[in-house]
């Protein structure tokens, strides 16, 4: 039998843990240290956190600052903004980590697998091969990066990230007019 050591684990499983009041989402932004919080950006209305207990490395979550439990309690503007927002950590992944696809939902409510009450989006960078046999036989997953090392590798592609963004209008289009011009 091979052994797997994933030494610096021990300190995340012995992390307290919250209080089970259900405030998770909203005690995070009112920290005041979002490092210390994992919030990788904020927006007017929605904020990017790296999940403390991620399916993937990288794992985000896009969450609304208002606590609502279903996307039709969003108001209109805070629906757009959290798909802004959405699509912003998706871009941030695919910069920092190069993933091959992304698994992008919500779970809502406790049937469908809501552990929290307060809406939130999952944002899963996936890779070719990266399910194995250790969660079906072993019940296990293995994450091959601590959480400080990958929140710090997605800021670092944060601002490159909001600069294209911010241009991508512009540049989608003559992209676009250029794939049809060689058509």
């Amino acid at each position: 039998m091979q052994q797997l050591h994933a030494y610096w684990r021990m300190t995340y499983i012995e992390a307290p843990r919250p209080s089970g009041n259900n405030q998770l989402f909203t005690d995070l932004p009112a920290l005041g240290d979002d490092r210390a919080a994992h919030i990788l950006h904020r927006s007017r209305r929605s904020y990017l956190v790296l999940n403390r207990f991620p399916y993937n490395p990288g794992h985000l979550l896009a969450v609304p600052f208002r606590a609502v439990a279903d996307l039709a309690e969003l108001t209109p503007a805070e629906r757009a903004d959290l798909m802004e927002i959405i699509v912003l950590g998706k871009e941030v992944l695919r910069t920092a980590v190069n993933p091959d696809g992304f698994n992008i939902g919500f779970n809502l409510g406790t049937a469908a697998g809501g552990s929290i009450p307060h809406l939130h989006a999952h944002i899963v960078p996936r890779w070719t091969g990266d399910t194995n046999f250790m969660p079906v036989i072993g019940q296990t997953r293995i994450l091959p990066q601590a959480l400080e090392s990958t929140f710090e590798r997605l800021r670092s592609a944060l601002p490159g990230v909001l600069t294209g963004l911010r241009r991508a209008p512009v540049s989608r289009r003559k992209a676009t007019m250029r794939t049809r011009k060689t058509r």
